[in-house]
């Protein structure tokens, strides 16, 4: 076998308006059921992820919040891969006006427009940040985070080499899953 892990996005990829139909439920068991590993890429936050997908079992890993989070379906741990955001980046952003604020473990996430506020803060602050936008949404991570760099940790703990993965993906913030594996898709 030469792709050992399919790393797949959710929102858009395997998923649409938040949910996996069964045909998709089908061929990823019978991925899984072939030896190969799954993973779960992905922007959303994992408190949010569980609420909308009721299969997690499926994926040997989860790499949430853009890659800031790495998720064990089958032990129900998290191991968090940035450092948690700074409470007076989440006021400086109220401060000026952005209300839809969503605050993970690592990651910052508001929507378009805000992203002038979003650098504004970072600039008047000294944050070392990286702003990474996706269909819309505006998602602050630490310098240095992405769905490769999560992909990476998660690849190293269940032993499989970059080399051996095919990763699936929709929109921009997938740009980095899609470059560091092996074999790419995008999905329209």
């Amino acid at each position: 076998m030469r792709y050992l892990a399919l790393c797949t996005d959710y929102d858009g990829t395997i998923a649409h308006h938040g949910k996996v139909d069964a045909p998709t439920i089908a061929a990823l068991e019978e991925l899984r059921a072939s030896g190969r590993k799954l993973i779960l890429v992905t922007g959303r936050e994992i408190d949010d992820l569980q609420t909308v997908c009721d299969r997690l079992d499926l994926f040997d890993r989860v790499v949430a919040e853009n890659g800031a989070l790495i998720y064990r379906p089958a032990t129900k741990e998290e191991r968090v891969l940035g450092e948690a955001p700074s409470a007076a980046f989440v006021a400086a952003l109220r401060k000026r006006g952005v209300e839809r604020i969503s605050v993970g473990r690592s990651i910052v996430a508001t929507w378009t427009p805000h992203e002038n506020a979003v650098l504004d803060a970072i600039r008047e602050l000294g944050l070392e940040l990286q702003v990474i936008f996706n269909k819309g949404a505006v998602m602050i991570l630490p310098a240095g985070v992405n769905k490769a760099s999560g992909l990476k940790a998660a690849l190293e703990e269940l032993k499989i080499s970059i080399h051996n993965t095919v990763g699936v993906g929709d929109a921009e913030n997938d740009h980095a899953l899609l470059a560091s594996c092996e074999c790419s898709a995008a999905v329209a």
